[in-house]
């Protein structure tokens, strides 16, 4: 979730990422804020808007604050905060957002290592991008970043470029590390239907969960 603003000659989309959980730290909170807005401004993708052709350029700060209090998480008003429990365990072995185009969600701290493009994946869902629905991307190049795991890819960008095409236990899906958000998942944004007042607006929407700490459901 965020806000969208028309400046000058940009479109520019401004979100904050909170972390929170027994794993969020601080060193963990810039890796998640550097890999989301690094890897969605290098497009440097160019938007026609009502005849101007506008940069998008997103701008995404963060804090940690482990011990947050649920009700600040429930009582949020603010369109910019996305509020994201870190974790060593989570059900599934995945981490994920509570919809598509939502502002809450829950990190398995194993899934943001450097360069994972996890937290650029999940930052997709947030501002209203969804899975692919054709998942062999077979001959057809680097994938976009809203690939899901299990994407059939070509033998490059798989876990093992050895093993056969969808042959999980050998390798043969994607390896997320090779996801890139391409200019096509900036055009499915649709940011020219979205309604502007004084020359602002808003991208996704308040799902406001507070998470509890999985590994004590187990």
């Amino acid at each position: 979730m965020g806000t969208v603003e028309l400046v000058s000659s940009q479109i520019i989309i401004r979100s904050h990422i909170v972390t929170y959980g027994n794993a969020a730290d601080t060193g963990i909170t810039e890796l998640i804020r550097d890999e989301i807005e690094s890897m969605w401004n290098e497009p440097q993708a160019i938007l026609n808007y009502d005849g101007w052709d506008l940069t998008v350029k997103f701008v995404i700060t963060a804090s940690c604050e482990p011990g947050i209090d649920p009700m600040i998480i429930y009582q949020n008003t603010n369109p910019l905060n996305n509020y994201f429990r870190i974790e060593e365990f989570a059900h599934g072995n995945i981490s994920f957002v509570d919809g598509i185009g939502s502002n809450t969600g829950y990190f398995k701290l194993e899934n943001l290592y450097k360069g994972s493009t996890t937290a650029a994946h999940e930052y997709g869902h947030t501002i209203g991008l969804d899975h692919p629905v054709d998942c062999d991307l077979r001959g057809k190049g680097v994938p976009g970043i809203m690939y899901p795991r299990g994407t059939l890819v070509d033998p490059q960008y798989q876990y093992n470029p050895a093993g056969a095409a969808g042959d999980s236990s050998n390798g043969g899906t994607m390896h997320p590390k090779y996801r890139k958000v391409l200019p096509p998942d900036i055009e499915l944004l649709n940011l020219h239907k979205l309604y502007f007042e004084n020359r602002q607006s808003i991208i996704g929407e308040f799902t406001s969960v507070w998470h509890p700490d999985q590994a004590t459901e187990a």
